[in-house]
């Protein structure tokens, strides 16, 4: 039996392409592509300029995906049609913010303050305002899950000084 040099040629080149077939699939596997949406990218490109001291700044229809706003001075602030996706707003000051229209989706608001804000038709699901301040804070036609609604009523008080409207009623509290 007599071995061609050809087929030898082949055959290595086979396992030759084999093996670097192997290595790419395990580095690839190893180490993922870091992808970003474009939804992230904009915020990212956003979220740049933020700085804890926000007071009175207009960030109309600003996406917020995944932000660490927490203690953030975003009082006064004119926040209508932004949009809140799973952000940190723990402990901050969004006394007499207008979030309009916002949307803020599993978003965490504990202890913040939002006295004399308007949510007005803003879009608040699966977010938590356990120990907010919600002294004159206007939810009309805002969407809250029952359980948040139910615990906001507990402790609404006072009339929004913008809106003129009670906060108890803006919860549709029974």
């Amino acid at each position: 039996m007599s071995s061609r040099p050809e087929s030898r040629a082949s055959w290595s080149g086979g396992w030759l392409l084999a093996a670097l077939a192997l290595v790419l699939t395990w580095c690839l596997g190893v180490f993922p592509a870091a992808a970003i949406t474009a939804p992230e990218l904009r915020s990212q490109r956003s979220l740049q300029d933020l700085q804890p001291d926000m007071h009175g700044r207009n960030l109309q229809q600003q996406e917020f995906l995944k932000a660490t706003l927490a203690g953030f001075d975003l009082s006064g602030t004119d926040l209508r049609g932004a949009v809140f996706n799973s952000s940190d707003l723990r402990g901050a000051n969004l006394k007499d913010a207008n979030l309009e229209d916002a949307v803020a989706f599993a978003s965490h608001f504990e202890d913040t303050d939002l006295s004399g804000a308007v949510l007005r038709n803003a879009m608040l699901m699966q977010s938590h305002f356990k120990g907010a301040t919600i002294e004159g804070a206007d939810f009309s036609d805002a969407v809250l899950d029952l359980p948040e609604q139910k615990a906001l009523c507990k402790r609404a008080a006072g009339v929004n000084p913008s809106t003129g409207v009670a906060t108890k009623d803006s919860l549709a509290c029974r």
